[in-house]
């Protein structure tokens, strides 16, 4: 492994850059307005919910197997760049692509192929650090990688992409978005790989992970579906019902998004890692903590901007959530940043249960109305986010056997998708029915779902204990 210099850290990580700038700008800012541009208001969120569920579970099945096989792509170009920059030119062609759809449907087929190709380079990308970066020097390399994930995006987003979004037109926005894509992929073909040698070529069947992948799609999917089915057959029978209706299908749908995430944990665990995940529960609570706090701190981002719109009545909600989007990416880094002493002196355990109590009350925030309220429940969210990022995964390292940890976490990274299925495929339907009852009452009553979200996630921490390191095996 060769020494890297110091502009090579740049190179390596520059396609995090456009990565996020895309997911920054399209999820929040010009998918929502795309979608409302196509469809009813009355069923906007449903059908923006079926766009992002979708994507995600593509997400779930490609990003792994552009990963693996990598790994094994023994082309003179090196093992990564040939998917970097292959997934990458397509997005640019796709992005173009969702700018020009001229109907819902054509834009759900776009937005899948392109989660298909950004997810290609994502799966590639990934590989770069343990590929050319020796372990000495891997926490350089991530931190600037973390700057490109999280801090920079925001600002770009924030006070450009935000700011030139608008319904009538997405173009300027877009070509930002794609000139810094470009720009970033480019720089990233600098990075010093070498052609993997025949002989070092990984020589394991993809049969069984390849299955697996697919189980896992199936599990968060399925699991959705039958969700949105049930409450469809309890809506039907409670019709009619006037406020009881209303109450029930509130609890019955909150019931629905956690009792999805429950169930798609332990079934992910048992098909990715196997029976010897029974002898490790806290493992598996753990990840349920982690995808209860990440589905409701992601899809409050999703439905933000429908939320001003219809509820705060805001002007301009797209430079709106720019801002919001700013501020949380820079409470994040702040947060982030101090995080390692809170740590040390609260632990992990509480260090986590603090930031599920904080991002329910950033939550509700929201519901004193206005803007001001909005920056601030989302700097509460951004502090909330940082804190939970550093403090849960430290948890989670602590919880996987080490001969194994590769496995364990990788399991729970591909969970990781699956709350966003749930999270936005369950919440999206559920905001369009309590909309119809009284305008605004589905964000409402649904914001208020993610924000008891948090609080079960922190709940679900009781049974979470970190054994001696000799007893953490499975």
């Amino acid at each position: 492994m060769k020494p890297i210099r110091g502009w090579q850290y740049i190179t390596i990580n520059a396609y995090w850059l456009g990565i996020n700038v895309i997911s920054g700008s399209l999820t929040p800012l010009i998918l929502p307005l795309l979608v409302e541009h196509f469809v009813q208001g009355a069923e906007k969120n449903t059908y923006f919910a079926l766009l992002r569920s979708s994507g995600l579970l593509v997400a779930i099945l490609v990003q792994p197997l552009a990963g693996m096989l990598s790994d094994r792509n023994t082309s003179r170009w090196g093992r990564r760049r040939p998917y970097i920059l292959g997934g990458g030119m397509a997005t640019l062609v796709l992005l173009v692509g969702i700018a020009l759809a001229p109907d819902y449907w054509a834009l759900f087929v776009i937005g899948l192929l392109l989660q298909v190709a950004s997810n290609m380079a994502h799966g590639a990308l990934q590989g770069l650090i343990p590929d050319l970066v020796s372990p000495a020097r891997r926490g350089v390399a991530s931190g600037v990688k973390t700057a490109l994930e999280i801090p920079i995006p925001a600002i770009i987003v924030g006070f450009v992409v935000g700011r030139l979004v608008s319904p009538d037109n997405v173009w300027p926005a877009m070509l930002v978005v794609m000139g810094l894509v470009l720009a970033s992929l480019l720089a990233n073909m600098a990075v010093p790989e070498q052609p993997l040698p025949e002989e070092e070529r990984p020589t394991e069947s993809l049969r069984g992970p390849v299955i697996r992948l697919v189980l896992l799609t199936l599990i968060f999917g399925g699991g959705v579906g039958l969700a949105l089915l049930g409450l469809w057959l309890l809506n039907n029978l409670l019709a009619g019902q006037g406020a009881l209706q209303l109450v029930v299908m509130g609890l019955a749908g909150l019931a629905a998004m956690a009792g999805s995430i429950i169930v798609g944990v332990w079934l992910s665990a048992r098909v990715g890692i196997g029976p010897a995940v029974r002898r490790n529960p806290s493992f598996i609570w753990w990840v349920v903590n982690r995808l209860l706090f990440l589905a409701a701190v992601g899809s409050v981002r999703s439905f933000a901007l429908y939320f001003l719109q219809d509820v705060l009545h805001v002007p301009n909600a797209a430079a709106t959530v720019g801002t919001m989007i700013t501020i949380i990416g820079v409470f994040v880094l702040l947060a982030g940043l101090g995080s390692g002493f809170l740590t040390n002196r609260l632990g992990e355990r509480r260090l986590t249960a603090l930031a599920g109590l904080m991002a329910a009350a950033g939550v509700a925030v929201f519901f004193m109305g206005g803007t001001e309220a909005v920056y601030v429940g989302g700097s509460i969210l951004g502090i909330a986010t940082g804190l939970f990022f550093t403090a849960n995964w430290s948890l989670g390292t602590q919880l996987v056997p080490p001969a194994k940890a590769g496995l364990y976490l990788g399991v729970s990274n591909l969970a990781g998708a699956g709350a966003g299925v749930v999270g936005e495929g369950i919440g999206g339907p559920l905001i369009d029915f309590f909309n119809r009852s009284s305008p605004g009452l589905g964000y409402l009553t649904v914001f208020a779902m993610y924000g008891v979200m948090f609080l079960i996630a922190t709940a679900t921490l009781y049974w979470v204990r970190v054994p001696p390191a000799e007893a953490a095996g499975g």
